[in-house]
């Protein structure tokens, strides 16, 4: 069996006990599956919920607090006993952790994006293991990633992992509610995620967790679209994560291998980063932009909205408005009015840079099909 790269996701509610508190046994199985994974000779990066379950009782919560100001206050406490329990237990093994604490705006600045790309990479390198979860003490609700699985999933694709675990308190993905219907049939395995399922999906199954199973669908779909495998399913003995990369996961699985996927730059464009205006092109641009592999210049531009500097993003549109993808511009809104529909000769007069194209393919991404 090949060595493999692992994001291996744990939501709150499989690392609970009853009352919604933090269970010392259960985060002990993890920890000793993750160490076996490791032994075998894979990396694992770790995305564990469970801050604000490991916090709330310290503040004399009964239950997981339900206000923003609650749930944060939680975290803040939670957050230092969450980590506290992991590398106490890692130290068993041996295994050295490192904490990272991420939010939506750290994946929107391309700086910070690069940043994390390159600890995650050093950590990775030098033998440690990454424990990544959500900054809940100062995120607020439209900036969060649903119990972590979307950010199991983006970590996923910016590190170029092979597979995503996403383990939860439900055995996989059903054609309906198992609690509610016996006779509900679990899918084994899925090549991709139609949207029948959105329908049949459920929310939230704890009081512990944020994550419903269309958080866990969501996620899949995108890490599917970076290249990764994905299994949801259940997780309980020191066996169960190889047991799940050997196919024998207690689950369901998603996705093929050997996806093709995009570039860290071209993840950042097309997920990530927020565009300041438009342009619109016309169809001799499109063709050279969607089928030639061209860069998009002067001359194919019709219509510039917005006011940016040069490097901004701009989403890029056809002529009747339909988005075609997104990229980094070399000249501002303002030279970009002196010299649409320009030739590139014509347009060099009006511009400070020297580079021709207004965006260069290798900073433009088609936000369906581009792939490298």
């Amino acid at each position: 069996m090949k060595k493999e790269r692992i994001v291996v996701k744990i939501g709150s509610s499989s690392l609970t006990n009853p009352g919604g508190e933090l269970s010392r046994e259960k985060l002990t199985q993890y920890t000793a599956a993750i160490a076996r994974l490791r032994e075998a000779g894979h990396q694992v990066i770790l995305i564990s919920s469970g801050a604000v379950a490991a916090g709330f009782s310290g503040l004399k919560y009964p239950s997981r607090p339900v206000t923003l100001a609650g749930k944060q206050a939680a975290a803040a406490v939670g957050q230092g006993l969450l980590m506290q329990a992991y590398t106490e237990a890692f130290n068993k093994y041996g295994i050295e952790t490192g904490q990272i604490l991420l939010t939506r705006s750290n994946f929107a600045n391309k700086q910070q994006y690069q940043n994390a790309y390159a600890t995650l990479s050093e950590l990775l390198r030098r033998g440690v293991l990454p424990i990544i979860n959500e900054n809940d003490s100062i995120a607020v609700d439209e900036l969060t990633f649903g119990d972590n699985d979307m950010l199991s999933a983006l970590v996923g694709g910016l590190i170029h992992a092979d597979s995503l675990f996403i383990l939860t308190d439900i055995d996989g993905i059903y054609d309906d509610n198992p609690k509610t219907n016996p006779e509900a049939k679990r899918y084994q395995f899925l090549s991709e995620i139609p949207p029948l399922l959105y329908e049949q999906a459920g929310e939230a199954g704890t009081n512990v967790g944020t994550g419903g199973m269309r958080s866990k669908l969501d996620a899949s779909k995108t890490a599917l679209s970076l290249g990764l495998r994905v299994f949801i399913g259940t997780a309980a003995d020191e066996n169960c994560l190889l047991d799940i990369l050997s196919g024998k996961g207690n689950g369901t699985y998603i996705g093929f291998s050997g996806h093709e996927i995009l570039t860290n730059k071209k993840q950042w464009l097309a997920l990530h980063s927020l565009p300041a205006g438009e342009l619109h092109i016309d169809s001799g641009a499109k063709k050279a932009l969607l089928h030639k592999g061209k860069s998009l210049l002067p001359a194919g531009i019709v219509k510039v909205t917005g006011r940016f500097e040069q490097g901004a993003v701009v989403e890029v549109k056809d002529e009747q408005g339909l988005l075609l993808g997104k990229g980094q511009v070399n000249m501002s809104a303002a030279e970009l009015e002196k010299i649409k529909g320009k030739s590139t000769a014509e347009a060099a007069a009006y511009t400070r840079t020297t580079r021709p194209e207004v965006i260069h393919r290798d900073e433009w991404v088609h936000i369906e099909k581009e792939r490298v």
